[in-house]
């Protein structure tokens, strides 16, 4: 997979991704779950407001993966839309993914990551635990439980400098 920033022209196979892994989990667009009103606004959204989104394409440019750093503050960013295609997935892309956003988000200055998932979501849970995230609140949203979760990047960037 070579992982690359978003074009406009994405747009189609970005939703299409999201929708299949959503279906994959029981999750629909509109359930109140999740939002959807970001897709065709990712440039502003995302990469022009200090953020970023990457996708990952399999030769012949099929997108199979997705990943993006939405801004909170200054300090914080969100990692959303993390999907990898159901054909695709437990061979190590979304570790590949959630890597490339923690150090795009160290690049942009950000000292804090935050995010979501559902508990219908055990390969997302065990990932970001895998990461180091740690959970910090759970709510009831659409009839699912939805459990949000932070990791302090000062760890990661001290595991990235060149002198310890």
């Amino acid at each position: 997979m070579r992982l690359r920033r978003y074009r406009w022209s994405d747009l189609e196979s970005v939703w299409a991704l999201h929708q299949i892994c959503l279906a994959q989990v029981g999750l629909a667009p509109g359930d109140g779950v999740y939002y959807e009103d970001d897709f065709p606004q990712i440039n502003e959204i995302y990469i022009a407001d200090r953020g970023e989104f990457l996708v990952g394409e399999v030769p012949g440019g099929r997108v199979i993966a997705m990943g993006g750093l939405r801004r909170v503050d200054d300090r914080t960013v969100e990692m959303c839309r993390l999907r990898v295609h159901p054909e695709f997935q437990r061979r190590g892309l979304g570790a590949r993914m959630v890597e490339a956003l923690e150090k795009r988000a160290i690049e942009l200055g950000y000292v804090r990551l935050r995010g979501d998932t559902t508990m219908n979501q055990p390969a997302a849970i065990e990932l970001y635990r895998k990461y180091g995230w740690r959970e910090i609140g759970r709510e009831e949203r659409g009839g699912c439980i939805v459990l949000y979760g932070e990791k302090d990047l000062v760890e990661v960037m001290s595991q990235l400098a060149p002198f310890k």
